[in-house]
């Protein structure tokens, strides 16, 4: 994939069979950033293309 160009994905959010075709731990972590607002995932884990883990820090302290 080229780094200077980026194309969107399409996803198709019905289907013939009136199933969703983004997986639901796509969905869920598409929610989680919604409710998120703002912040920082500091790492996010992905098995077989879906997310199983994302780090986030909540806070930051900076120490003397």
């Amino acid at each position: 994939m080229s780094e200077g160009i980026r194309h969107p994905i399409p996803l198709s959010f019905g289907s013939a069979d009136g199933e969703q075709s983004l997986p639901p731990a796509w969905r869920e972590f598409i929610r989680y950033c919604r409710d998120l607002r703002h912040g920082e995932i500091e790492r996010l884990s992905i098995q077989d293309g879906l997310p199983v883990l994302a780090e986030i820090t909540r806070k930051k302290i900076k120490f003397k």
